[in-house]
């Protein structure tokens, strides 16, 4: 049976422009889909851009789980049967948002939602931290999710190994002085023997100037894809089914 092909996607978003973003990450999908991708994962908070004191200043950024604002993404991946892991200011419960990754399948129906359990920084002000780990499964390969600094707290990708998980999801944005790119996401990879899939921003951001190389690496800790460093687009990695694929 052939791998699954998953998307790590990269932009520069427009800072609280939310339509116009939307209509970026929608024409991603698209592009992503026309490859293969049956999974297509975007950076933190590429709804908004990553911008958490303006987020916090503007109640009308936060989004809702069926926010209309959201059916352009929805439609992309109805037209191209790929699933999207976008992520953006999402209300929680308590009032008010969480750094939040929402899952949308490929019949545009919320799949699963994992909110950010680590915040940094500005972060804390602004938003409410998750609780559950996040998880879903496309074709017999199941997936784990994560955000930026969750990345350095190792027991949720260990978490994800004994649950089963063949690929650890990472939304991220990093500045340029972020040493991630060798000491979290390959050791993480390598430690706990799972696809480690990187989606990072590109531009510039309240974390600093953000530098993409969204992309892969292997169980080895080896880098499988890099998208580089400066442009829009995407890196595909593809990664096998499983010889007993969960439903």
């Amino acid at each position: 049976m052939a791998g699954v092909i998953i998307a790590a996607a990269q932009f520069a978003p427009l800072a609280g422009e939310i339509k116009t973003n939307v209509r970026t990450v929608s024409g991603l999908i698209r592009q992503a889909g026309a490859e293969g991708a049956r999974v297509v994962v975007f950076p933190e908070l590429a709804l908004t851009g990553y911008e958490p004191t303006l987020v916090g200043a503007t109640p009308d950024s936060w989004l809702g789980e069926a926010d209309a604002r959201l059916e352009p993404i929805r439609e992309a991946c109805r037209e191209t049967g790929a699933v999207a892991v976008v992520n953006g200011p999402v209300l929680r419960t308590e009032g008010r948002p969480g750094v939040t990754s929402l899952v949308i399948g490929a019949d545009g129906e919320l799949l699963a939602r994992y909110d950010k359990t680590h915040l940094y920084g500005v972060e804390a002000e602004v938003f409410e931290p998750g609780s559950a780990d996040g998880r879903f499964t496309v074709d017999g390969v199941r997936f784990a999710l994560a955000t930026c600094y969750d990345n350095r707290f190792p027991d949720i990708a260990e978490r994800a190994a004994a649950d089963g998980c063949t690929v650890y999801l990472a939304s991220s944005a990093l500045d340029a002085d972020n040493d991630s790119f060798e000491e979290v996401y390959p050791v993480r990879a390598r430690e706990f023997g799972l696809y480690v899939v990187l989606a990072d921003l590109v531009g510039l951001s309240e974390a600093g100037p953000c530098v993409g190389r969204s992309g892969g690496w292997g169980p080895d800790g080896e880098r499988i894809a890099d998208a580089g460093p400066d442009r829009e687009g995407f890196a595909l990695v593809e990664v096998p089914v499983p010889v007993d694929p969960l439903p």
